[in-house]
């Protein structure tokens, strides 16, 4: 009996023991349900939500570039894409082949199709080709039914209409480098297929605020993420519109007077510093970049001896010769070492130590005053009075007018140039500056260099009496853009005498309307239009004493590498000075007689269009 009693009892507790475990288990396994469905409710269902809602970007439509006149120099279009789902098609080779009786397919475009169908699932769209006319379209279309899988859809790409005029102004767009997402902190718009950013020109320079705001579109999809249905879409913000200081007209104007040079013309306000044209030759087709350069596009750019790639303009260097003289002029001006009265006889040449530095005109020039060393462009005059003023302050006074360093136009790959002295000589060669370098330097040769926008720039501070004006081609404030002050009043002052600018004038004057000047030729006739300049002939070949002796070789019979540059600075009306204007022809030969006149015909062409459109607005002209 105390036998049965005892097993009872431990039966009992161990009843006890097992339910108490239960009870345990079952209250965690509770405990633990409501934690998951109360407590963290809110963190499943996003989380399912996440798995069910598939959300992605849109991208925006990109600002158009306009001229000032509102004329559209960058669009956007209608980008037709063909496309191929491999789940909808028994054979994609089977169905490429069939494609590629209607459009053409390359063994490129194949090998990147198999490449993207092996990476995504087979319910993913494939790209095959973009930019398909509306004919390939249509052709598509019509043979649906024997093209399994392949579908169009419609985005937007990039077009440039005027396609070579204004191209390195405007740049281009392309596809983001891997650098660019990397160091593009902008959102992952860059990571949609066939997104583009600005590459060059003002594309790059406003590419923020052209490039708009992403929208977003949410679908649902299913366990293996086909898509169901469409829930939500939010368009994006539209980029920013830019309107430029160009004028289209003058534009193509200047782009057909320089022809097939290599050759660049800029014309600005000298009171606004709006860059009315900025052409350089010869020019290519941005939208072939947009729609992907072949191998011997490319070839044929970077090979070309005449450079179509680089905006001459702002990265064209060229020893400014001659145009540089009125900077010599109002550095011995402003230091005292001459006044306007000093005279210097020319004899065709002058003796410095064994050395003896010729003047352009062989017979000489002999005996003239500032005006008339800038009338004649004397040579000997301009190695006189840089003997007399020294280096130093020459490198001083052009770099006050924009030489010598970045103008700070609001376009990308603008270079320096270069003015020298005795510190950057020191600096760079380790050697110290020599007497005759200063002689070589006074006639704009030797070491210096300068980009065509720089010479239009010193020429505007000539003419608008000294103020520090600075070239812009942005006419807008958008973000991210130019800062430049937008009024005369706000820029600072060059610093020099109204007495001796009004000197170097009167010589300029002198080049284009006095007979003897060295432009006289290529002046302008029409009453109060008359242009002031300065005529440049840069050489880029040392000249043997013997060929001096022998005479010296003409361009024309020169190979087109060692042919002088022709350069003209110039601004107009004389009068009421408005624009400015630089023209440099690459290996072109006289600055007079092959520059001038370019020059001379895009200001009256500018003049006209100026006072057309006064006449039509009084209250406000360009």
């Amino acid at each position: 009996m105390y036998h049965d009693n005892d097993r009872a009892k431990l039966f009992g507790r161990r009843a006890m023991l097992l339910g108490a475990g239960q009870g345990v288990l079952v209250a965690a396994l509770a405990a633990r349900m409501y934690w998951l469905q109360v407590i963290e409710a809110e963190r499943f269902r996003l989380q399912a939500d996440g798995n069910r809602i598939l959300q992605q970007l849109l991208a925006p439509p990109r600002g158009l570039i306009l001229d000032r006149n509102g004329i559209a120099m960058a669009v956007n279009r209608h980008n037709y894409q063909v496309l191929i789902v491999p789940e909808r098609t028994n054979s994609i080779d089977a169905t490429l082949d069939l494609l590629s009786q209607i459009i053409t397919l390359t063994d490129g475009d194949r090998s990147r199709i198999a490449k993207d169908s092996r990476r995504h699932r087979s319910f993913v769209p494939i790209l095959v080709r973009e930019n398909l006319s509306w004919e390939d379209v249509a052709r598509i279309e019509v043979n649906a039914a024997d093209l399994p899988g392949v579908t169009i859809d419609v985005g937007q790409s990039r077009y440039y209409p005027l396609e070579t005029l204004g191209a390195h102004l405007l740049g281009y767009v392309a596809a983001p480098s891997e650098a660019d997402l990397q160091s593009d902190s902008a959102e992952s718009l860059l990571e949609l297929p066939g997104f583009r950013i600005g590459k060059a020109g003002v594309e790059r320079i406003y590419d923020q605020a052209l490039r708009g705001k992403g929208g977003t579109l949410r679908q649902e999809v299913n366990a293996v993420g086909r898509v169901i249905q469409e829930i939500e879409r939010k368009e994006g913000e539209p980029g920013l519109d830019l309107t430029l200081t160009l004028d289209l007209r003058l534009q193509e104007y200047a782009a057909q007077r320089l022809g097939d040079e290599s050759a660049a013309v800029v014309v600005m306000d000298i009171h606004t510093g709006e860059v009315v044209v900025m052409a350089s030759t010869p020019s290519f087709d941005p939208n072939a970049f947009n729609r992907g350069l072949t191998g011997v596009e490319w070839n044929d750019l970077i090979t070309n001896p005449r450079s179509p790639l680089t905006n001459k303009v702002i990265a064209g260097t060229f020893a400014p010769g001659s145009t540089f003289k009125p900077m010599v002029a109002l550095a011995a001006l402003e230091s005292n070492s001459i006044s306007p009265d000093t005279r210097v006889f020319c004899p065709g040449h002058m003796q410095m130590g064994n050395i003896e530095f010729h003047c352009w005109k062989k017979e000489g020039h002999g005996s003239l005053d500032l005006i008339g060393g800038i009338k004649n462009s004397c040579d000997v005059y301009f190695y006189e009075i840089a003997r007399r003023t020294g280096v130093d302050r020459i490198h001083d006074m052009a770099v006050r007018f924009g030489l010598g360093d970045l103008t700070g136009i609001d376009l990308p790959g603008e270079k320096p140039g270069l003015i020298p002295n005795r510190e950057w000589k020191k600096a760079t060669f380790d050697q110290p500056w020599h007497p005759g370098e200063t002689l070589i330097n006074g006639i704009g040769q030797g070491y210096c260099l300068a980009t065509p926008l720089q010479l239009a720039t010193m020429a505007a501070r000539i003419a608008n009496g000294g103020v520090a004006v600075v070239p812009h081609v942005a006419r807008d404030r958008i973000s991210g853009g130019d800062a430049h002050p937008r009024t005369e009043a706000d820029w600072p002052s060059c610093d020099v005498a109204h007495t001796s600018l009004a000197v170097v004038r009167k010589g300029m004057y002198a080049v284009t309307n006095e007979p003897g000047g060295t432009a006289y030729r290529a002046r302008i006739e029409q009453e109060h239009w008359e242009m002031s300049g300065k005529s440049g002939t840069a050489q880029v070949r040392r000249i043997s004493m013997h060929e001096r002796e022998t005479g010296v070789k003409k361009n024309d019979e020169l190979p087109w590498k060692e042919r002088d540059h022709a350069l003209f600075i110039a601004y107009a009306p004389e009068e009421a000075p408005r624009y400015s204007v630089c023209v440099v022809v690459e290996h072109g030969g006289g600055g007079s007689a092959v520059a001038a006149p370019i020059a001379r015909d895009v200001l009256i062409e500018v003049q006209k269009r100026d006072r057309a459109r006064t006449a039509e607005n009084p209250k406000g002209a360009v």
